[in-house]
């Protein structure tokens, strides 16, 4: 199966490592994958700091950039999101609304397609520990993936999954909302660390590198003894 991949602003230039792992998992899934470098953004923040105007620009860019021949998988459900759903407002009734929806309906986030479109669960991985999961608002709202993470971490060897309170809560980062209303943002972080860190957990998991890395920074700076991992990431480990 030929797979597009996309990856996203905060993977490419803070954890390329992810974007290596997401490539080692499809490829041991028996897909051929392919990355367009010329590739950037999907248009997201601009997009949700209200300049749309520069978002369909480089949504245009985006669209451009993929064929949408094969599948688009990306390792992110906040930015597959914001071009499952808000590219309607950038590009519906426009010149390439046919090539906005054939992508729209192309694209993945990376559970939600080793579980629902390769129909795999397992894939080998193996980390030692115990994991809490945190729904990204991008990835349980945007895109409905709720189950999909939670199947393959349940598979994941050695890794014990447990539930952590408010789990659908967001975990504060929210993009410019961070840096609009820092001590709000830093609150909300403070209570998904302190829900994960009760249940005993040494790791908190998610799909998206952007609420990771803003629960990550509150975990260092407060010297705490819980990690984050993004799901490729585990998916990668213990091959």
């Amino acid at each position: 199966m030929k797979v597009e991949l996309f990856i996203p602003c905060f993977i490419d230039q803070i954890h390329p490592e992810t974007a290596f792992n997401t490539i080692k998992v499809l490829e041991k899934l028996g897909c051929k994958v392919s990355y367009n470098d010329n590739q950037t953004c999907c248009g997201q923040p601009a997009f949700n700091s209200g300049f749309w105007d520069e978002a369909k620009e480089v949504g245009s860019k985006f669209l451009d950039d993929f064929t949408a021949q094969n599948y688009i998988v990306g390792p992110s459900g906040s930015c597959v999101g914001m071009v499952k759903n808000y590219y309607n407002d950038l590009f519906t009734n426009a010149l390439s609304h046919n090539k906005c929806r054939a992508v729209q309906n192309s694209i993945y986030e990376l559970s939600d397609f080793i579980v629902n479109v390769l129909k795999k669960e397992e894939v080998g991985a193996k980390l030692p520990g115990k994991a809490v999961y945190h729904d990204s608002c991008g990835a349980l709202r945007e895109c409905k993936i709720k189950n999909e993470p939670r199947k393959l971490l349940k598979n994941v060897e050695g890794l014990e999954l447990v539930e952590m309170n408010d789990v659908e809560v967001c975990c504060g980062f929210g993009g410019t909302f961070s840096v609009k209303f820092e001590a709000i943002s830093s609150a909300m972080a403070e209570q998904k660390i302190n829900n994960a860190l009760a249940t005993g957990a040494n790791y908190i998991i998610s799909t998206d590198t952007s609420c990771l890395m803003h629960l990550q920074g509150y975990i260092e700076k407060n010297d705490l003894p819980i990690r984050t991992m993004h799901i490729a990431d585990v998916l990668a480990s213990g091959w």
